[in-house]
């Protein structure tokens, strides 16, 4: 049997806006069907955690243990996406748009931010979860999950590279359209929009993370009953903890 790979540092975003009666909605992007990990499905922007990120962390929030997977989680969403969190001031169209010409060029990112006049606002970021599925994939990560509030009066775009399409969306209507057959999501997405969906505001979420201390989850399949189920623990938060492997393979 083929040894698991080992798991790619990376971060992601949960961008989350309120929405007018009802819940809140969240940033998803779905993934280009040419890529080689996760092909056509929807996800939260982000990605790995480069050499450059610790760099970018030492001069920026050096006092941040986590602060090149912060860097990580701002540098794709504004690649993927073209929305700038957790800076000061809040970038407009046109800043964003700096921002995102600065990423794609490979300009340092500390110093993309002082030449724009931009501060990162890394403590914006609040911790939600950590995911390193132990799944046979030619791809693993280990990957840091962040809530941020979005930024007001700004249109997510894809960049027509990793993504093909980004949209706000509630986590629960997300969840209807997998179940219906007219989306797919890898697991830990599935996992994290059912935890967000029981959220009525952003405060909510936030109260949710501060009650539940990040922990390393790595799903494992267990026999119950005479079937098999992919599971998770307990205590980390999720409404539903284990699924049948059948239907957790097929979404």
């Amino acid at each position: 049997m083929a040894e698991l790979s080992e798991p790619i540092p990376a971060a992601t975003l949960i961008l989350m806006r309120e929405s007018h009666g009802g819940a809140p909605e969240v940033l998803i992007v779905e993934r280009a069907k040419t890529m080689a990990f996760a092909a056509g499905a929807l996800v939260f922007p982000g990605g790995r955690i480069d050499p450059a990120d610790h760099v970018a962390a030492l001069a920026i929030a050096p006092e941040l243990s986590d602060g090149a997977a912060r860097i990580a989680a701002v540098r794709e969403t504004i690649e993927e996406t073209g929305l700038a969190p957790a800076l000061t001031p809040s970038p407009d169209r046109a800043g964003a748009a700096a921002l995102r010409a600065g990423v794609d060029a490979g300009e340092p990112f500390a110093a993309l931010l002082a030449r724009l006049g931009y501060t990162a606002a890394l403590d914006a970021l609040i911790p939600f979860a950590r995911w390193c599925p132990n799944f046979r994939e030619a791809r693993r990560f280990d990957t840091l999950f962040y809530l941020v509030d979005a930024p007001d009066r700004m249109v997510p775009q894809a960049d027509q590279g990793e993504t093909v399409h980004a949209f706000w969306a509630r986590p629960a209507d997300v969840l209807a359209d997998i179940a219906a057959g007219r989306a797919h999501a890898i697991f830990p997405t599935r996992r994290t929009l059912e935890r967000l969906a029981g959220f009525a505001s952003i405060a909510a979420a936030r109260a949710d993370a501060a009650r539940h201390p990040v922990q390393k989850i790595t799903p494992w399949i267990e026999e119950r009953g005479g079937a098999r189920f992919l599971c998770i623990p307990e205590d980390a938060g999720y409404p539903i903890t284990a699924e049948p492997l059948e239907t957790a393979r097929r979404h």
